[in-house]
């Protein structure tokens, strides 16, 4: 797990540090002596976002520094400057607004991520005094959730299987005082999860239903994580270029983990709950089948048209179960389909919402969050795509079209209308790096989805529809 010590108490010896955009600059400069200014001048100083300038004191020393951020990223602009400023403690010279504040420090504190499980980074960053007026807490947590989703999505499937996927959960529950149990193997048919137990039954490491709970007041919060720990396809088996990155497949799994960590140490008051079906999509003798009619624990029967959209077969289940307990709100993460990634990119997650309040909230905050999403609709001719002359519903389409739609309506069916739910078709995965963003594993939607979650304690929750 990274850390965050590279935020760090009040220092008097911390060399001033003065951020200011590219409007802001020539205001500042006219405001120096003429020795600063035509120090500025001399160093080939640009006033452009992401430029650093040291500035020595009379005795050629580091006396202070100055960078450039630019206005419309303020929090990714501080991500660079960790490793962009020379190393060494520094200190706002502004006051910000707390707001302001919280978000420089967790963009700082995001900029000094590294994936060091394999490789040390060896990377000396600079560190920062904690802005006057930063909610430390909220900064601390949300850095902690975050390297939880990229660590856990940067492991590589022969050490983050399903049993390991259970244990960081179980560690997670034990860390929070949560409650939590998992559901292995035969036992899944036992307790009647036969979907998640009919993909995952050809691997080694034997699938299972990891369940944790925490809090006893409030509204009930639900979160359902596709953890598929490796997918090779299955017998629809995947080119080797497709399943090249398919360690992530798990990546909604950590987000519901990292999701949870945050608003356990957030404290909220509310009664949480994680779901998470965790598999490998392996290929054995055993192996589920193409045109295999599968039982669902709705009791709705599916068609497999297709071994390789497992992660809706693993995720119905769950969404069933948690759907059964009326929550107020229904939140699900999946790495689910390529669909989502050619209409929207890697940076995009697709939003789908059965509650316009709902989408129009998650919306709202993943802009003041400046952590993006895009809704796409949950458009209902596209339900009978899904039809199947054998089983209630086949779990893909006959046509190629609007893949990512099909998807999110295939889950629909396992949740019913007066539910809240919103699901996150998310790539979670950085193709390249940028600042606070490294190349790997990544948390989309996190802090948007927190935000709603605390607004819902805040208030009474609204009727049901």
């Amino acid at each position: 797990m990274a850390t965050t010590s590279f935020l760090v108490s009040d220092d008097p010896s911390a060399k001033p540090l003065t951020v200011l955009s590219r409007e802001t600059f020539d205001d500042w400069l006219q405001q120096q002596s003429a020795e600063r200014r035509r120090w500025i001048a001399a160093s080939g100083f640009k006033a452009a976002p992401g430029a650093v300038c040291p500035l020595p004191g009379a005795d050629g020393a580091l006396d202070e520094a100055l960078a450039i951020i630019d206005a419309k990223e303020p929090m990714w602009s501080f991500s660079a400057l960790p490793s962009t400023l020379p190393p060494g403690r520094y200190r706002l010279t502004q006051t910000l607004r707390p707001a302001a504040a919280t978000k420089a420090a967790l963009g700082w504190q995001l900029g000094t991520y590294a994936f060091t499980r394999y490789k040390e980074n060896g990377r000396d960053y600079a560190s920062l005094v904690w802005p006057k007026g930063a909610d430390q807490d909220l900064a601390a947590h949300t850095a902690e959730a975050t390297f939880l989703v990229r660590d856990l999505v940067n492991t590589p499937a022969n050490d983050l299987g399903p049993a390991a996927l259970a244990d960081a959960a179980k560690a997670l529950a034990r860390r929070h005082r949560a409650k939590c149990s998992v559901i292995v193997g035969d036992a899944l048919l036992r307790k009647n999860y036969p979907a998640v137990h009919a993909v995952g039954r050809a691997a080694a490491d034997e699938p299972r239903l990891i369940d944790l709970r925490w809090g006893t007041r409030g509204p009930r919060v639900t979160l359902v994580g596709k953890g598929v720990c490796f997918d090779s396809g299955g017998l629809d088996l995947k080119p080797a270029s497709g399943m090249k990155l398919m360690k992530k497949d798990m990546g909604g799994a950590a987000h519901a983990l990292g999701l949870a960590a945050l608003i356990m140490a957030q404290k909220l008051p509310l009664r949480l709950r994680v779901l998470v079906p965790a598999v490998e999509n392996a290929v054995s003798g055993n192996a589920f089948r193409p045109m295999d009619i599968l039982q669902t624990r709705k009791g709705l029967t599916v068609e497999v048209g297709n071994t390789d959209a497992e992660g809706r077969l693993i995720l119905c289940d769950a969404l069933a179960e948690a759907d059964s307990e009326k929550p107020d709100l229904l939140l699900d993460f999946a790495t689910l389909t390529g669909a989502a990634r050619v209409a929207l990119g890697p940076d995009l997650p697709a939003l789908f919402c059965n509650d316009d309040k709902l989408a129009g909230s998650l919306l709202r905050h993943s802009a003041a969050e400046n952590d993006p999403m895009w809704r796409l609709p949950l458009h209902q001719p596209y339900r009978q795509g899904l039809e199947s002359k054998t089983a209630d519903l086949n779990n893909i389409a006959g046509s190629p079209y609007g893949g990512a739609i099909v998807a999110a309506l295939f889950l629909e069916q396992f949740v019913s209308p007066a539910t809240r739910w919103a699901h996150f078709d998310i790539m979670a995965w950085n193709p390249a790096g940028k600042p606070g963003r490294p190349e790997g594993g990544e948390a989309m939607g996190l802090r948007a989805a927190y935000a709603v979650i605390a607004e819902l304690t805040r208030r009474p929750p609204a009727a049901k529809r």
